[in-house]
């Protein structure tokens, strides 16, 4: 048949297959595709393909497995050809491959997930990442899921290689891990030089790096760090401080693994000090090494100091390492001295020395010097002294000095060819280095004569007297003398000395008792005339001497113990440093108390018992106690400068030490200040307080342990002034309002002056309580300016004043009149004065009868009167008068009066009938307020007519009189009262008219 030269390939993919094949050369008209497991005649996937194709995906395949394909191609004339090929999917590879070390150093775990699909089995390649060399070769059955890969090295990393195989084919997949890192061991830290140190380890090979990391212990920071490769194993720190101890940690690194290895401490090397130098210091015996300190640090210096020239150690002294000197005490004179100072940094240490020195030789002691009965050679002995050698100086007191020089280990020498009966001074002195000691001295005769100048003397000592004398001359070869007690002329002590001696002492003698000494110096078996000498033996001083204080009466007692011995009589002496005058009392021998009395009070005093045995004191130890202070005297509490402020001032009046003021409130106990002032402060200001308030004082006297209170004092602070003062006048009384506001603090009420301005009465006082705020002030004079002061008051004290002046209301004029004194022109006022005061009078004259303006005067408050003058007649006007003060006023009632009108002028009269009369008048000035006309029957006299007419009336007919009569018409002005007449005029009535008719 046709051949289709099949081919499959999966292209990478695990899934599917590509099938190609070629085209038959006739053609085809399609193909058929038939996909089943090798093996398996049941096809598992039927596709068919058109014409022109040559190739074809199988999907959705199972990775690994082999296949087998069959291709049926149909050709013209319904031929068919077959054609059967077999292929296999390409494996899967593993998933979630992981390889972890689990924390070891030599295994790793290798885990997986299978890969789908078939698989023959599973092929593991493990190399080491560094070398690139292949470590292990694995293969594993197709179930399996882990491995373990064992002896492994220690901090490396590796690489595996997973590979799914199937037949010829696999599928892989790699993962990397690092073996834990093994702690390299026997960590060393050792010191290089001063400034270096050396660290070493063994077994750096387990770890890829290795971290290391130095402290400076002292500082407390990191001063080096350092990452190696895999294999260092040692490495030295550079520049580092001297003397100072360091931390090395190490650690482990390997990929993501860090592991804490171990730690090693190590110090520097110190520095050795320099310039170390040993010389002599201020005190005695002393030597004193310095030294220049060294750069870096150290634990401490070690001082040793080392004696002689073989230089063995003597002292050892460790001193601070920031130290540079370092002082010897107590050290043996005469001797050769070295000091090593080592500069001490944990176990190391840098020494450096000094050169020698010497300490300053003493003088030999036991130094003696006798004649040994030669009258020409005098022998000088002493014990041996620490030193070089010794200087000596023997001196006549006529003859020029002997010196000579000796050797270490010499003790005595001879001197010869001397005078008899001379007396010689002996010196010998240590020399030790540069230094030569102070001289050592002693005297003696030779062939001593009978003595001269015996003396007897305790030199300070209560049981010993020492025996001094000087021979003769011609010399001596011996004394021979005897001891007494004097008062008992007891023998106490027999004594022969050599030609040698120049003193004795007698030991174990009574203290403070009189011994007399007997002596002649012999010479051969010759005893000159006796000599002899007293003293008395020191005595010893009182013990238990106390002090003890009494205070009714006021004194000092004391008290003392006996001492052994004897005793002529004890000597006190009470003093005080504050006091000049100081108490001196001797008493009996038996007496062991005293009591003083009439002593400073509150002052420390100090008591010396002394004991007195002949010539001789011996004292106490100083005894102390104070006497009880007395109360502080004329203790004042007066206000301060200001209303917060109390000044307290008190007179001493019996020492102390110190005093204690303390201030409470009047009316508490409690105590609101302690103020501690020394003596000889005699005043004290205290601040902050409550202006207006009663505070009580107490003041305590201290002296040593001893307290005494002063009587209590009672004082005030200074009230603060009231605030806002006013006042006003009341307009109904003679009186002031006053009001004022409250200040801050306390007080005990108010105090108000009123003093009447410009008068020398005394000013009027009177009080208020202490929450008032107004009061009224009466019985004022009027229209009186007042002075009204007022103060807060705070027991016997006040405030600073607060003034205002205010004026009461003036009074009213009274007893007011407005007089016509009978004229037409004028008006005279006057009234009664008032009472009290005022600044003037304002007098107002008031026109009633015309609009014309009023008329003011002012007059002097003294004015008691007034003259108006051209007025208009016939008018009536009112006046005023009012009182001022000031703004104020008062004002009198209103009165009223009329000027006298003037007469009517032009008086006419006619009749116009026979029964009447006309009379005609013109009005002069103003007018009047009316008229009157009368008329008058000229014959009979009698009037027989009147008539009342306003002020406004010129004219009026008189009716009904009798005709052909004459009659007299007189026309009056009238105003208020008074009237003014126009002369009268006649004038005849007519007859009667009819013969007119």
């Amino acid at each position: 048949g046709t051949f289709l030269n099949l081919s499959v390939s999966d292209h990478g993919r695990s899934d599917s297959l590509l099938l190609s094949w070629d085209e038959p050369k006739e053609g085809a008209k399609g193909y058929s595709l038939a996909l089943s497991s090798l093996g398996s005649r049941t096809p598992l996937q039927n596709e068919s393909a058109g014409p022109n194709i040559t190739s074809f995906w199988f999907h959705g395949l199972t990775p690994g497995t082999r296949y087998e394909i069959e291709v049926t191609a149909t050709l013209a004339c319904t031929e068919i050809t077959s054609q059967t090929v077999t292929a296999q999917t390409s494996p899967s590879p593993v998933r979630n491959l992981s390889l972890s070390s689990g924390g070891s150093s030599a295994m790793l775990h290798a885990s997986w997930a299978h890969a789908p699909g078939q698989r023959d089995g599973y092929h593991l390649a493990l190399y080491h990442s560094d070398s690139q060399t292949l470590v292990r070769n694995a293969s594993v059955l197709p179930n399996a899921s882990t491995f373990l890969f064992d002896g492994l090295l220690a901090g490396s990393e590796y690489a595996l290689k997973v590979s799914t195989l199937v037949g010829s084919s696999q599928a892989s997949t790699s993962i990397h891990q690092w073996t834990a890192p093994s702690i390299p061991t026997q960590l060393r830290l050792s010191p290089g030089s001063s400034t270096s140190l050396v660290a070493s380890w063994v077994g750096a090979g387990g770890a890829a790096w290795l971290h290391l990391a130095l402290h400076n212990l002292l500082t407390q920071t990191v001063t080096t760090t350092l990452s190696a490769r895999r294999g260092l194993t040692s490495y030295t720190f550079q520049h580092l401080h001297p003397g100072t101890q360091y931390w090395l940690g190490l650690s482990a690194m390997a990929g993501p693994y860090t592991m804490v290895g171990p730690n090693a401490t190590a110090w520097t090397y110190p520095l050795s000090p320099g310039n170390v130098t040993l010389s002599t210091a201020e005190e005695q015996n002393s030597l004193q090494a310095r030294w220049s300190t060294a750069a870096g640090e150290r634990d401490c210096y070690l001082v040793t100091l080392q004696e002689g020239e073989d230089g063995a150690p003597t002292r050892n002294i460790s001193v601070d390492g920031d130290n540079n000197h370092v002082t010897f005490h107590g050290l043996s004179p005469g001797k050769q001295y070295s000091v090593q100072v080592t500069a001490v940094a944990g176990s190391y240490r840098a020494s450096a020395r000094s050169t020698a020195a010497w300490t300053q030789p003493l003088a030999p002691s036991g130094v003696s010097l006798s004649s040994q009965g030669s009258p020409y050679s005098l022998l000088a002995s002493w014990e041996e002294a620490m030193g070089e050698g010794y200087v000596l100086a023997l001196s006549p007191m006529e003859h020029p000095v002997k010196n000579s020089s000796l050797l270490r280990g010499v003790t005595n020498f001879t001197y010869n060819g001397l005078r008899p009966g001379t007396l010689y001074t002996f010196e010998v002195s240590t020399v030790a280095g540069p230094y030569i000691s102070s001289p050592r001295r002693i005297t003696n005769w030779t062939y001593p004569l009978p003595l001269e100048e015996l003396t007897l003397s305790n030199q300070g000592h209560s049981t010993s007297l020492q025996a001094f004398w000087n021979a003769a001359p011609t010399g001596s070869t011996g004394y021979t003398g005897t001891l007494w007690e004097t008062k008992f002329q007891k023998r106490v002590r027999n004594m022969t000395l050599g030609n040698n001696w120049m003193n004795v002492t007698f030991e174990d003698l009574v203290p403070g008792r009189q011994y007399t000494l007997e002596m002649a110096a012999m010479a051969g078996p010759y005893r000159s005339p006796v000599r002899s000498a007293t003293d008395w033996t020191y005595p010893l001083a009182p013990a238990g001497v106390t002090l003890t204080n009494t205070r009714r009466p006021l004194g000092l007692a004391a008290f003392w113990d006996k001492a052994a011995g004897d005793v002529d009589q004890f000597h006190l002496q009470l003093y005080s440093k504050s006091h000049p005058a100081q108490r001196n009392i001797s008493v009996g021998p038996n007496a062991h108390n005293f009591t003083f009395l009439g002593l400073s009070p509150g002052i420390q005093y100090f008591l010396k018992v002394t004991v007195l045995a002949g010539p001789y004191r011996s004292s106490s130890h100083f005894a102390t106690e104070w006497t009880y202070p007395l109360s502080l005297a004329n203790v004042s509490v007066q206000p301060g400068r200001r209303p917060q402020e109390l000044h307290v001032s008190w007179v001493e009046s019996g020492g102390g030490r110190d005093h204690l003021v303390q201030l409470s409130v009047a009316e508490s106990l409690s105590i609101i200040r302690n103020v501690s002032v020394p003596r000889g402060v005699t005043q004290l200001d205290l601040e902050g307080l409550v202006p207006g308030s009663r505070y009580r004082v107490e003041i305590i006297s201290q002296a040593g342990p001893h307290r005494t209170s002063s009587q209590t004092a009672i004082g005030y602070t200074v009230p603060l002034p009231p605030l806002s003062l006013s006042a006003s006048p009341v307009r109904t009384a003679q009186a002031l309002a006053v009001h004022w506001e409250t200040s801050p603090g306390q007080r005990d009420g108010y105090l108000l002056s009123v003093h009447e301005e410009g008068s020398s009465a005394p000013a009027r006082n009177l009080e208020a309580g202490k929450d008032s705020t107004n009061v009224t002030l009466t019985q004022l004079e009027p229209g009186t300016c007042y002075l009204v002061g007022i103060w807060a008051v705070a027991g016997p004290y006040r405030s600073l004043p607060k003034n205002i002046t205010s004026c009461t209301v003036p009074a009213a004029p009274t007893n007011l009149s407005l007089i016509n004194p009978g004229s037409s022109s004028e008006l005279y006022t006057c009234w009664s004065k008032p009472p009290g005061r005022r600044d003037h009078y304002r007098v107002i004259l008031y026109s009633l009868s015309t609009q014309s303006r009023d008329r003011v005067q002012t007059l002097s408050p003294d004015a008691q009167n007034i003259t108006w003058t051209h007025l208009e007649a016939g008018s009536r006007f009112a006046v005023q008068v009012t009182a001022v003060k000031g703004s104020l006023k008062a004002s009198s009632t209103n009165v009223t009066q009329w000027t006298h009108p003037l007469a009517p002028a032009n008086l006419t009269l006619g009749s116009p009938s026979a029964s009447a009369l006309q009379a005609s008048w013109a009005a002069t000035g103003r007018g009047a307020e009316g008229y009157v006309v009368d008329v008058y029957d000229t014959a009979s006299r009698s009037r027989v007519g009147r008539v009342v007419l306003s002020g406004d009336a010129r004219s009026h007919t008189f009716r009904n009189l009798s005709p052909g009569t004459r009659y007299s018409v007189a026309v009056r002005a009238t105003a208020g009262p008074f009237h003014t007449s126009s002369p009268n005029f006649t004038h005849c009535t007519r007859e009667y008219d009819a013969f007119l008719a």
